[in-house]
């Protein structure tokens, strides 16, 4: 376990007035899951992602960023820095499933779980204190639990706040040196006090909201560091960067953070996109995958229980060059046909002369409710039907719980090879080879 160096430990125990909260991470997450249920692989290079040519790495294994391969990267890069690297396509599925336990695990600590991710979560534990013991202990379990009934690794920051949590959590995982794989502490603590010596030294780009477009205006001012930031003056920030933008991270950077953990959180959109192995200029091959990702999005609406109040649409060129579109129906849609309906509404304002490398539809200011729920106005005298399609759906949704995802779906998406439908991932890291 590490410990900020000058740090005490005033407020991480029981009885503590601090709030703790903490940070697990599962350690490249996708990786290692394919070294857990192919042993074989243990101590190659392997990276996840899409296979094809225009496919991106998704994860890769601590002896694969030893090569310089990293999240994001180009799969075709990743192949020419390590050509004896192990490439396998992402198995969502699978992801999820153990996605599932992890979660489980973490709330036997405390109700008060927020996922982030397939493979992260923030915990607040300050009440957990008399009965499972401080913050650090309670991480070493949640290690030691991950490790034993998932086989995987998990790295743990523990802070006052959700920003120092999270950075604490990178600083406590392993790396990739020069030689190979370097085991990391696996749980770092900043404790109350030791913030801004946390902080204050590590780049300006690890603050939440900066990116590089931000990263190149504070440079501009002069900030490399944190603690750069947090020394400049606040109008200067705000004359740069607008006032909401400047004053939220000069708040970071001194160390004030007040977002709690959110432990019953909806999310906040749903949404499944496509790159395509070839750019595509004809309306109707838009309009088809549409028809897919709708479908893909309506079910996964319905699972939830959720509608939403925006539909938006994008759209990446051939010159990656990407736009975004989104309309607010007159009512809540989680229904295949209103979703797909407002989508190609979007997509026929849009160019598609330059070549359409991805097609994205999301779900967004989802809420609880069902499809087909329509709130009833003055103007109407009774409530509207939805014409059978929710009854339709829950069927399909049977039969595909029954017999698979590609059982039944819209007849526009049945070809040659069965009916074409998308599930969570597919397309998510490009097109596999």
């Amino acid at each position: 376990m590490g410990v900020t160096p000058g740090c005490h430990t005033r407020g991480v125990g029981p009885g503590s007035t601090e709030a703790v909260i903490l940070h697990v991470d599962l350690d490249a997450f996708f990786a290692a899951v394919e070294v857990l249920d192919r042993p074989e692989l243990a101590g190659r290079p392997v990276v996840v992602g899409g296979t094809g040519a225009r496919g991106v790495v998704a994860a890769a294994s601590y002896e694969a960023r030893t090569y310089g391969i990293a999240s994001a990267m180009p799969m075709a890069r990743a192949r020419r820095l390590c050509p004896a690297a192990v490439v396998l396509p992402g198995r969502f599925a699978r992801y999820q499933a153990l996605s599932r336990r992890f979660l489980a695990i973490l709330g036997r600590y405390t109700p008060l779980v927020e996922p982030v991710a397939l493979d992260e979560a923030f915990l607040d534990v300050t009440g957990s204190g008399r009965l499972l013991g401080d913050g650090p202990t309670i991480a070493r379990a949640i290690r030691a639990e991950v490790a034993t009934e998932l086989g995987l690794g998990a790295s743990v920051g523990v802070a006052t706040t959700k920003m120092v949590a999270k950075l604490a959590s990178e600083a406590a995982k392993p790396r990739a040196g020069p030689r190979g794989p370097v085991p990391g502490p696996g749980v770092v603590v900043v404790a109350p006090g030791g913030e801004l010596g946390f902080l204050h030294p590590r780049p300006v780009r690890a603050l939440w909201g900066v990116g590089p477009a931000t990263e190149r205006r504070l440079a501009a001012l002069g900030v490399r560091t944190v603690g750069d930031l947090a020394h400049l003056p606040v109008e200067a920030l705000v004359g740069a960067l607008g006032r909401a933008h400047g004053r939220h991270l000069h708040d970071l950077a001194t160390g004030r953070d007040h977002r709690a953990v959110e432990g019953s959180r909806v999310a906040r959109s749903l949404g499944h996109e496509r790159t395509f192995p070839v750019d595509h200029r004809d309306r109707g091959v838009l309009a088809t995958e549409l028809m897919a990702l709708g479908d893909a999005v309506a079910q996964r609406l319905r699972a939830e229980g959720l509608v939403a109040r925006t539909v938006a649409l994008k759209v990446r060129y051939a010159d990656f060059r990407t736009i975004s579109r989104a309309v607010t129906p007159p009512e809540p849609v989680g229904e295949r046909r209103a979703l797909v309906a407002a989508a190609r509404g979007l997509l026929e304002a849009v160019d598609v002369d330059p070549g359409v490398r991805l097609l994205g539809l999301s779900a967004r200011n989802l809420r609880a409710g069902a499809a087909g729920a329509v709130q009833l106005r003055l103007a109407e005298p009774g409530l509207p039907g939805d014409g059978g399609r929710s009854g339709v759906a829950t069927a399909v949704d049977a039969v595909r719980a029954r017999f698979g995802p590609s059982a039944v779906g819209p007849a526009s998406l049945l070809g040659p090879g069965g009916m074409r439908v998308r599930r969570p991932g597919d397309g998510q890291w490009g097109p596999d080879g």
